[in-house]
């Protein structure tokens, strides 16, 4: 069983610390007085106050952290492309609970939905058991399961769809893609089913909150963090305003709304591996779901929530 023991007072080591997630996480600690490691592969890295590079197999971040320093909170912020999944995200999941033990600190790792359907909960919370249908919704309850069994202090901070704070996601890739070159926004699934989300700086103010409630925390937690849940019709809102704010719609004007091709995607997965992927997981869009953030307010209070107009419009901004 490991101990816990705070090897670096308000520090914190980021893995994946170049990716969506870890761009977000970065700002967040250094605002809120943390000293940073952030852990990448990448040759070229931003010049960040606060920050220390850390380079090189993730495998070895635990002794390249040790050596910088310490850090009392490690944040698994590393995610495979969806094709890699099979192969590489429970590597992934046993480097993190390596680097934890080997700094004596606690995990913290973001949660999804894909292990509780299809079919999916309406309403999920702390206590929901997973009930994977999928492959990538079996990968994902493994992953949680060796978090659970390793012994290692540990909060699962469950999370919706994230959009904001950078590109590579359904908002991007998807949803919003066409908005500015054509005024088309793609929706996935019917527009009256609620659907969680999660906007990116929001999220990573909540990990800080995790981080510093360490007083607060069993050995091991799921957080629930509620975001946002809104239908495709409030989506449809939200992007249309932002598009309008930032010139892509005239005022007044709406926008064209498409449905998700799904039927062409099952088609081309039959030879592109990415389609096959994103087809196996249409049922996150068709059955409604919310996170239920009570654990969450008992826990550490009220999350961050930006409005989500302003969100909307922000993550439009920053798109390409």
């Amino acid at each position: 069983m490991n101990t816990f023991v705070k090897s670096s007072t308000r520090s914190v080591l980021v893995l994946g610390a170049c990716g969506r997630l870890g761009g977000a996480l970065l700002p967040a600690f250094t605002a809120a007085g943390w000293r940073v490691l952030a852990h990448t592969r990448r040759a070229e890295v931003p010049a960040l106050a606060g920050v220390t590079w850390l380079r090189g197999p993730v495998e070895q971040v635990g002794s390249h952290a040790r050596a910088a320093g310490g850090a009392a909170v490690v944040v698994h912020a590393m995610n495979p492309p969806y094709t890699r999944w099979d192969t590489e995200l429970l590597p992934q999941v046993n480097a993190a609970l390596g680097a934890a033990r080997a700094l004596g600190a606690r995990l913290l790792f973001p949660g999804n939905v894909y292990a509780y359907g299809p079919p999916l909960p309406a309403l999920i919370d702390a206590a929901t058991p997973p009930r994977p249908g999928t492959r990538k919704g079996a990968l994902r309850a493994e992953a949680e399961a060796r978090l659970r069994a390793s012994g290692v202090p540990t909060v699962v901070v469950r999370a919706g769809d994230f959009f904001g704070s950078g590109q590579g996601a359904w908002l991007d890739l998807v949803v919003a893609k066409a908005l500015r070159r054509k005024g088309r926004i793609v929706y996935p699934g019917p527009l009256d089913l609620p659907h969680a989300w999660a906007y990116l700086p929001d999220l990573a103010q909540g990990f800080v909150a995790v981080a510093e409630a360490e007083s607060r925390l069993a050995p091991y937690e799921e957080l629930p963090f509620a975001g946002h849940t809104v239908t495709g019709t409030d989506w449809v809102a939200a992007l249309t305003a932002g598009a309008q704010a930032l010139g892509w719609l005239r005022a007044g004007q709406a926008a064209q709304v498409a449905p998700m091709p799904w039927g062409w995607l099952r088609l081309a997965g039959l030879v592109v591996p990415m389609a096959r992927e994103v087809a196996a997981m249409r049922f996150l869009w068709d059955q409604p779901h919310r996170l239920d953030a009570t654990a969450w307010h008992t826990r550490l209070g009220e999350p961050a929530q930006t409005p989500l107009t302003q969100a909307v419009q922000a993550a439009l901004a920053a798109m390409p």
